[in-house]
């Protein structure tokens, strides 16, 4: 390797409860390398840069930084001495502006103090005006400061995130499947960034679980695998097939994506846009969702689509048009649980988990009207038996029921999401980017699921980012852009992400 070690992890163990998420893991980070962690969820990526960055302590094991002994008191205190972490899910504070989440517990150096320093007023207009630079350092100047962060959507708060990190400069810089809340130009603010740190002789950790893209944009990739380091690659040894194998102990089985270009559906219309307003997020916006139709929708970030998802469940409504569902108009979320809809939202630990909750609390709440007596008297046996049904059959990674949703990993807490929906029989899945932050793995497993449920007459609507899956998964694929429908294609064996992306941008 020949590079100057800047950080070394020795022989770190970490377990919670009866879990190991870390066994005598040893890693070496490099100056001017991009080292890329992967491996399945539960794997132990997070959780061991996770420590290294001051989130959590291990039980085990030491730590290095720049020749001396690393021991960090908290995210705060590694972001000052060199270590910076982008977490995977949301790190912002609704309720304040993005300046005031930038510099969050560190307001009171734009304190101007009153004599003897008993008190002190804040320099708004300084800090707006240093949030606004660290914004514009990025790339994000269309974030202003002073805006409210409840008001953004999932990317810009990631982008804020982001801005927060690199004021600081750091050494190290932790990517923790941050990109897969980003679009092509969050990822390439990304990139641009981790290539900076690059030039600069600094280091960066990269976690993702889109291989093309970790192969692309790192140096050397070393694979966890149930807390254990399976391999190191060199990026000169980087093998799809030998990762795929290395990652998950096997070859995998059955097709990834769908291996047939039939692309039919039945001509019954089991749910319909009708001429929907909403802002610039939908414009006289008409759609159809065909029975046993797996329906793709793809674009930019701000084009309207997650937006649309929530139309599509109720949970947002229209300025003006409706949504109908098996010829009735749609009232609300209640009523698309009715008429067995589901949504499983991009934000999913906002917004489709309760994340201080058991799993069986979050997977139970879908189907009380299932396993209840008269719909209101609950048997204990028999939610527990509704709820192990719904783990044994994803194959959710716990070590029981009762564990909180918050100790999974991201690919598990999909898992529960899905759980939820399914165990109630729901015919019209929406599903606003199911992969994010799942490994290759339980990815294969939840696209042979929804092809599954299309054989089934069940109905599928994907909203994605990833043009891959969607021409991947999809019967027939919408493409939006400010709010309108500007292409559809049908399932084809030729489609290319270059036949798409034109009607994107």
């Amino acid at each position: 390797m020949g590079k100057e070690v800047i950080a070394e992890i020795k022989h770190m163990d970490k377990r919670f409860g009866s879990t190991i998420a870390l066994n005598d893991v040893s890693i070496e980070i490099r100056r001017g390398e991009i080292l890329g962690l992967i491996g399945e969820n539960g794997s132990g990526k997070s959780t061991v840069t996770s420590i290294l960055s001051g989130m959590q302590k291990a039980d085990k094991g030491e730590m290095v930084f720049k020749n001396q002994k690393w021991e960090p008191h908290s995210m705060l205190w590694a972001l000052e001495k060199g270590i910076g972490m982008i977490v995977q899910e949301s790190g912002t504070v609704s309720g304040i502006s993005v300046a005031e989440n930038i510099f969050l517990g560190e307001t009171n150096r734009f304190k101007v103090w009153g004599k003897e320093k008993k008190w002190g007023v804040v320099n708004r207009k300084e800090m707006l005006r240093e949030a606004q630079g660290a914004l514009d350092a990025i790339g994000a100047s269309h974030i202003r400061a002073e805006q409210l962060t409840a008001g953004l959507d999932m990317q810009d708060r990631k982008l804020i995130e982001i801005a927060k990190i690199m004021i600081k400069k750091p050494e190290i810089l932790v990517v923790d499947e941050t990109t897969t809340a980003l679009s092509q130009i969050g990822r390439d603010i990304i990139y641009k960034i981790m290539e900076q740190m690059k030039e600069e002789n600094k280091a960066v950790v990269f976690i993702s679980h889109d291989l093309d893209e970790i192969m692309n944009v790192c140096d050397s990739l070393t694979v966890l695998r149930d807390g254990k380091i399976i391999v190191t690659f060199a990026k000169e040894d980087f093998d799809e097939d030998s990762i795929k194998t290395s990652m998950i102990g096997r070859e995998m089985q059955g097709d990834y994506y769908r291996s047939d270009y039939d692309g039919s559906y039945s001509e019954e219309v089991v749910m319909e846009v009708r001429d929907a307003e909403l802002g610039n997020q939908l414009r006289h916006f008409n759609l159809q969702v065909h029975k046993g139709e797996i329906l793709g929708i793809g674009g930019l970030s701000h084009c309207g689509m997650h937006t649309l998802g929530k139309v599509l469940f109720g949970a947002v409504k229209p300025s003006s048009g409706k949504v109908i569902v098996k010829n009735k108009e749609l009232k609300d979320e209640a009523d698309a649980m009715r008429q067995q809809v589901g949504y499983a939202a991009k934000d999913r630990d906002t917004e489709s988990l309760c994340l201080n909750a058991s799993i069986r609390d979050n997977i139970a709440i879908g189907g009380l009207d299932r396993f209840a007596i008269q719909h209101f008297l609950l048997l204990p046996s028999r939610e527990k038996k509704y709820v192990n049904e719904q783990i044994d059959n994803l194959s959710v990674k716990c070590a029981q029921m009762d564990q909180y949703v918050s100790a999974l990993s991201g690919g598990n807490k999909q898992k529960v999401v899905f759980g939820k929906w399914i165990g109630r029989g729901s015919e019209i899945l929406i599903l606003d980017c199911p992969t994010r932050g799942v490994d290759i793995g339980v990815k294969q497993a939840m696209y042979q699921l929804m092809y599954r449920m299309k054989k089934e007459g069940k109905s599928i609507v994907i909203i994605s980012e990833e043009m891959t899956e969607l021409i991947g998964m999809a019967d027939r694929l919408v493409i939006m852009k400010d709010g309108e429908i500007k292409k559809e294609f049908e399932r084809s064996e030729t489609l290319s992400e270059a036949d798409i992306i034109q009607y994107m941008i």
